[in-house]
């Protein structure tokens, strides 16, 4: 076998990989060195800026497969027949700490996944919770840097983090679902996956409706205790990782099974809540789960930097079929997630191999910028419309239109018969057994009582006995006891 050739970026042979050159023996390097130089220099910008959120995550590669006849709600082709299967990969992260933050802590976990359809790539980005904690996309800059390090102390600091969600009442559904059992999942494989939004799907008639997508873990929910996560962090800080690779390098690939609720599009303005408010979920007994396929992680990335760290997701790539829906915060993200992905990675970014489609066609008039790979030939125009025969529109919009109405301006969201920003967490805490609510009530009062202003501990408070009145007890009772000791 031929031994292989170590060359430089330009496809130079390397004389000397081991030894610099210098001015004689013992002298100083010089700068005519240019193997050295661009080892160096490349070694400078081997990292690219990390992720402002979701900035610590694992990846994979599987497949998506249709089980049930869909075409009455969408005419997206992936979801077209039963038994189709399309290309995917998968994205999971937490949400507040860096790169090099530890897997089992308690956060939000980001799940992402990109289809490779043969319609171009679609993206939905979501959560492991069905909810959020705020309703408007202007307040989430304020919000993230809350939660992430202060620029004095360097670290997390539960003045920030409270104060912040004393003055914002609508995060007290999603508290209680962050600070109860499933705050810190056991795995990525062991939670599940949500589009928390509302997106809308379009029908070959034209027929629209409103959807939500639940991905239901085949392995079942399992989490862990703030003493255990706390044991787990300490022995492996990569141990969501390292679960899902092993896993799959086992052959043991794991599974979700896709549900929709959905909403016709008519019963949107009477619905008891603001279906499009982030900080709601639409109860089961409203709109029932409707299974749609599953979904298989079955191979791992060769390399996590180019794969998984250089993987960008946009909730608006969308395909023929699925749409955006009024929900303000995706609205937001619509803009933000590829306005992020142009910042990190370069406007070309869709080019790299992992954002690239599979199967489409990409045919457009975009040019140049770094890492261009799609620039055409002489007899290629970069405009349009033009003579040449290049790509034209299809005048077929990808989803319905949503009727507007009013006047512009900047407004609250439209209230619902029975929209709150307590009811639904008061329902949530309802739900959990003794032992549940023992555990959420440790939680929440182990961080609001390292508070040190007074006002914010009762800002709170009041949040939670709005929500319930044995609620707020109770974690008025735990925070008073941990503030006395």
């Amino acid at each position: 076998m031929a031994k292989r050739v170590l060359t430089t970026e330009s496809g130079a042979p390397v004389a000397d990989n081991q030894n610099s050159a210098t001015a004689g023996v013992g002298g100083p390097i010089l700068l005519q060195d240019q193997h050295l130089l661009e080892k160096l220099a490349r070694f400078n910008r081997e990292r690219i800026p990390e992720r402002v959120v979701h900035a610590r995550g694992s990846g994979a590669y599987g497949y998506f497969e249709v089980t049930d006849d869909v075409t009455g709600f969408t005419r997206a082709d992936f979801l077209s027949e039963v038994g189709k299967r399309t290309e995917t990969f998968i994205r999971f992260s937490t949400v507040a700490d860096s790169l090099g933050g530890a897997d089992a802590v308690r956060d939000p976990r980001g799940f992402a996944l990109k289809f490779y359809t043969d319609e171009g790539n679609y993206d939905l980005v979501g959560n492991n919770t069905p909810v959020f904690f705020i309703k408007d996309p202007i307040k989430f800059p304020d919000f993230i840097h809350s939660q992430k390090r202060d620029p004095f102390t360097g670290k997390q600091e539960p003045d920030n983090v409270w104060d912040f969600w004393a003055h914002a009442p609508e995060a007290t559904h999603q508290i209680t679902w962050l600070m109860g059992d499933r705050g810190i999942p056991a795995s990525y494989r062991h939670m599940n996956g949500y589009g928390s939004h509302t997106y809308q799907w379009t029908n070959a008639a034209g027929e629209a409706f409103f959807v939500k997508y639940h991905f239901k873990t085949n392995q079942g929910v399992r989490s862990l205790s703030a003493d255990h996560a706390s044991e787990l962090v300490g022995k492996d800080a990569n141990s969501h990782q390292t679960d899902l690779l092993q896993a799959i390098e086992r052959g043991v690939n794991p599974s979700w099974t896709l549900h929709v609720q959905v909403m016709p599009a008519a019963d949107a303005a009477d619905y008891r809540f603001n279906p499009f408010d982030l900080t709601k979920v639409w109860p089961h007994s409203d709109y029932p789960l409707q299974r749609v396929g599953r979904l298989v992680l079955d191979r791992n990335p060769d390399n996590v930097f180019a794969e998984v760290e250089q993987a960008a997701f946009s909730p608006n790539n969308f395909v023929p079929g699925i749409g955006p829906s009024p929900d303000k915060m995706l609205q937001g993200r619509l803009f933000a997630y590829a306005d992020a992905h142009r910042y990190r990675l370069g406007v070309n970014h869709t080019h790299l191999p992992v954002n690239a489609p599979r199967t489409a066609v990409v045919d457009n008039y975009g040019r140049d910028g770094v890492h261009a790979t799609r620039n055409g030939s002489r007899h290629d125009k970069n405009y349009e419309p033009n003579s040449y025969a290049g790509p034209a529109q299809t005048d077929a919009a990808l989803a319905a239109p949503l009727a507007i109405h009013g006047w512009t301006g900047t407004h609250e969201a439209p209230a619902h018969t029975k929209d709150d920003d307590f009811f639904q967490a008061g329902e949530l805490f309802r739900l959990m057994s003794e032992d549940e609510k023992g555990r959420l009530v440790a939680n929440i009062a182990g961080g609001l009582s390292q508070v040190t202003r007074d006002d914010v501990i009762e800002k709170n408070l009041a949040h939670f006995h709005a929500a319930d009145a044995d609620y707020g007890k109770r974690v008025e009772e735990a925070v008073r006891a941990l503030r006395e000791d």
